[in-house]
């Protein structure tokens, strides 16, 4: 029995791969393509649930199946969708209203911008509690928790 709580452990904290890529599941793309149907299925025979219509915006992939991806945008509205519409390019949608990014990774750094609720910003470094993003031509340090599409926990250099 104690040799069964060791195992479920283990599991616990291997990450879920993809089963086409082998990619841990979830993990976080942006869409490449400035349009991309929703399917309700993997397959072009089934019905377009609905349009993504922001290029670069960051998704979760949930599930991979052939050339497809089940994905999620920040509000968990998604569906399958043809993987050449999706992008590896790491962006992150920013979730507070004029979210003041730093010229470093600390909380009383010198402001660089504000960028305002729904902006789509690339990603870059992120720290435990920091990461650093880029959009309209600024760039600085803003906190992980103020973003969609980065993990809690991930760490990118």
């Amino acid at each position: 029995m104690a040799g069964d709580i060791g195992v479920a452990a283990q599991e616990a904290t291997v990450q879920k791969r993809g089963p086409v890529t082998n990619l841990p599941l979830p993990r976080f793309v942006s869409m490449k393509a400035a349009e991309g149907n929703v399917r309700r299925g993997p397959s072009l025979t089934h019905r377009i649930d609905w349009v993504f219509k922001r290029r670069s915006m960051p998704l979760e992939i949930i599930a991979e199946y052939g050339h497809w991806r089940r994905v999620r945008d920040r509000d968990g509205a998604g569906g399958w969708v043809h993987y050449a519409l999706l992008s590896g390019i790491r962006t992150v949608l920013v979730e507070e209203d004029m979210l003041r990014v730093r010229a470093r990774p600390e909380e009383n750094a010198p402001v660089m911008a504000a960028f305002e609720l729904g902006v789509v910003a690339q990603l870059g470094a992120c720290e435990p509690k920091w990461c650093e993003i880029s959009a309209g031509g600024h760039s600085g340090w803003a906190l992980k928790d103020k973003l969609w599409g980065v993990g809690p926990d991930e760490l990118r250099e």
